[in-house]
């Protein structure tokens, strides 16, 4: 509930004049959104490969601020559903103390997917989907 509503006073009545000026960011170029589909599917698939190893998510260098992110699955996930609908990242912080040996790289979640499907294929199974 705003404490604020309907209040002549209220400083955020600024904004709205703002964002009524600010013109819709544009979708996601078609071979961009395909992109941002399949990074959707490999993030899935990294959760149902890690998480039950006790890892919470991936390790991003964030190449705005060129410091490391730590991301949740839930949270990554989101944002690559918020970038499809959207066209825009959300504005991100950084996680608060998060132990960075609870999350790996996205091109370690990549090894670790492809080793496991290698190891799979050696003994006879078939990959899934």
């Amino acid at each position: 509930m705003d404490p604020f509503a309907g209040d002549p006073d209220d400083p955020a009545q600024e904004l709205a004049a703002f964002d009524a000026g600010t013109p819709a960011p544009a979708p996601l170029p078609v071979d961009e959104h395909a992109g941002v589909l399949g990074d959707l599917e490999d993030l899935m698939l990294f959760q149902t490969l890690l998480a039950p190893r006790g890892l919470r998510g991936l390790a991003v260098l964030c190449a705005d601020c060129d410091a490391v992110h730590y991301f949740a699955w839930d949270l990554l996930r989101g944002n690559m559903v918020h970038l499809l609908g959207g066209g825009q990242i959300r504005v991100h912080e950084p996680a608060y103390d998060p132990d960075p040996t609870d999350y790996v790289s996205w091109d370690y979640a990549r090894g670790y997917a492809d080793a496991t499907f290698e190891s799979l294929k050696s003994r006879g199974a078939e990959e899934p989907g």
